[in-house]
């Protein structure tokens, strides 16, 4: 089974600064048009999401469970089903000792993808990774996925790698959508390998 694995901030909703208020979560332009043609084509819908705060002290990781709960909801009432939400929580610059730590789950490493795909039963070549930092696609390739640069100002570091030159660079969530649909249909265009949408 595909899945478009996603980021939160940034990329799925706007980016507010290690802010976890559920009422100021708000889904990004273009993303409602993006999820719903992803969805509609078969690919189930995965966030996942670096969420330092935790580490930082700035939140307690319960928080995210309201999180998680809001952002079903926001994308519920588009019409579409979060499939799944999985977060690391470490920094190894954090404050917090439990989570101060040097982890397989913050992105750029792939190990969230990696559960996500084992839980779900994700074939990862299959799947794509859609983000708005280059961290996003190493982490995306690096589980063996293709990958979408959203290229909205947020990546400030472009360090280069040959891990992290994403496959597509889009301007928001739909165009990416846009592109996988296109892709998966040349890749597939007997519909082998994707779910009836």
């Amino acid at each position: 089974m595909p899945a478009v694995f996603l980021d939160k901030d940034g990329t799925l909703v706007e980016n507010r600064h290690y802010d976890v208020e559920p009422s100021r979560m708000v889904l990004m332009p273009g993303a409602v048009a993006g999820l719903r043609a992803l969805q509609r084509h078969g690919y189930r819908l995965i966030v996942i999401s670096n969420q330092p705060g935790v580490a930082h002290g700035h939140f307690p990781e319960p928080a995210l469970v309201q999180v998680r709960r809001h952002l079903s909801e926001l994308m519920r009432d588009a019409g579409v089903a979060l499939a799944g939400f999985y977060y690391c929580p470490h920094h190894p610059e954090g404050r917090v000792a439990p989570y101060a730590v040097r982890c397989h789950c913050r992105k750029p490493a792939p190990g969230l993808l990696l559960r996500a795909a084992s839980e779900h039963g994700i074939d990862l070549g299959a799947s794509w990774f859609a983000g708005d930092i280059l961290d996003d696609v190493e982490a995306g390739r690096r589980a063996g996925c293709r990958t979408v640069l959203i290229d909205n100002g947020n990546e400030t570091e472009w360090k280069a790698g040959p891990l992290r030159r994403p496959q597509y660079v889009a301007r928001d969530l739909e165009a990416a959508a846009r592109h996988i649909i296109r892709a998966d249909a040349r890749t597939w265009p007997t519909g082998k390998g994707m779910v009836a949408g």
